[in-house]
């Protein structure tokens, strides 16, 4: 069975839902938080994964 799963990251300031990345759940079980940039906002802002 294959680990890696696509993941989409949401801007919980904007609702933006730009970024999609992998990850593997085995090694990552809990949900990733990166700093990526916002577009609307046009800085960098917290991104949280979402189901």
């Amino acid at each position: 069975m294959n680990m890696r799963v696509n993941i989409l990251f949401e801007a919980p300031e904007t609702g933006e839902r730009l970024y999609l990345t992998t990850k593997n759940k085995r090694n990552q079980p809990e949900r990733l938080e990166l700093m990526k940039y916002s577009q609307k906002l046009r800085r960098k802002t917290l991104f949280r994964e979402v189901k």
